[in-house]
């Protein structure tokens, strides 16, 4: 088997716990060194798992085939368009920015450099999701849908480790758990054509698209769900019935897992992957779309 080189930007919990020991697990890639911005962090996380911190996000480009990239939005998009100048593959994290310009940036560099790119979306790379959304989609049939995407992080005694994520604190859960609701809905139900927003409680925010098969959706997304009522729900009715989104069974370390074979398997064969780059954009557009019609959120307190 041919090893792929793929080297870690970010150092966060995201970082820590799925994807470096993803990436160093996998029998196909050597996890070539760590990355970020701060460098006694990727100094201890790259000695946990046997690499190599890196000074620069330059040097550690140079070194590898692919990088992986678990840092905010606003960091990872100016980073992707480096690092596919310098021929590498994108292992993207969700959103791929929060700015369309800057997402069309990224998808641009991907296109200029002709390399593969994947957005990591949990529920399109989960086993049981993944193969419950191919299911649907080839069934058809669907004339609305219902997705309910709600956390507790920023919740009174909460023990979310990404409770003091300044990206999160700013954008809400339009922005971070909004792109799993789309990248669910999208796949079955098509594109989004038309989209309106409503601002709910906190950053709690009710979206509404009409798709181009027809269909109508709505999704609830937030992070300041009480846990009593937090949770992922997604339900389809159609002319075959009523069906919902199974529950993971497992952590999201096999999902990446099956998202650095996505990426592997697109690197290999040249084909894009339908959760690639351009999709990633077009998650951004529509979000950004839905933020423009919302009234400004006052800030959270801390």
């Amino acid at each position: 088997m041919t090893t792929t080189r793929i080297g870690l930007l970010g150092t966060g919990p995201w970082a820590r716990s799925v994807h470096a020991p993803a990436l160093a697990a996998h029998p196909g890639v050597e996890l070539t060194g760590v990355w970020g911005r701060r460098p006694e962090a990727a100094a201890a996380l790259a000695q946990v798992h046997g690499s190599r911190p890196y000074a620069t996000p330059g040097e550690l480009f140079a070194d590898c085939d692919a990088v992986a990239f678990a840092l905010p939005p606003s960091v990872q998009a100016p980073l992707a368009v480096r690092a596919a100048a310098a021929g590498c593959h994108l292992l993207l994290d969700k959103p791929v920015a929060t700015s369309v310009p800057e997402a069309r940036a990224v998808a641009d560099a991907a296109d200029r450099a002709d390399i593969a790119s994947v957005v990591f979306f949990t529920a399109r790379f989960g086993e049981q999701e993944g193969e419950w959304i191919a299911a649907q989609a080839a069934l058809g049939g669907w004339f609305t849908a219902h997705a309910d995407w709600l956390a507790p992080v920023f919740v009174e005694g909460t023990t979310s480790p990404y409770a003091h994520s300044p990206w999160r604190r700013e954008k809400g859960g339009l922005w971070d758990v909004g792109p799993h609701a789309l990248s669910v809905l999208l796949a079955v139900l098509g594109d989004a054509e038309a989209v309106t927003a409503a601002q709910g409680p906190a950053d709690t925010v009710l979206l509404t698209m009409r798709h181009s098969s027809g269909a109508a959706s709505s999704a609830t997304v937030g992070l300041t769900a009480p846990a009593a009522a937090s949770g992922v729900e997604v339900t389809l009715r159609g002319t075959a019935g009523t069906t919902s989104l199974p529950r993971r069974l497992h952590g999201p370390e096999v999902a990446y897992h099956r998202a650095v074979e996505a990426l592997l398997a697109a690197a290999r064969s040249g084909l894009p992957n339908a959760c690639d780059v351009h999709f990633g954009l077009r998650v951004t557009e529509i979000l950004a779309g839905a933020e423009e019609s919302l009234p400004p959120v006052m800030p959270r307190e801390s």
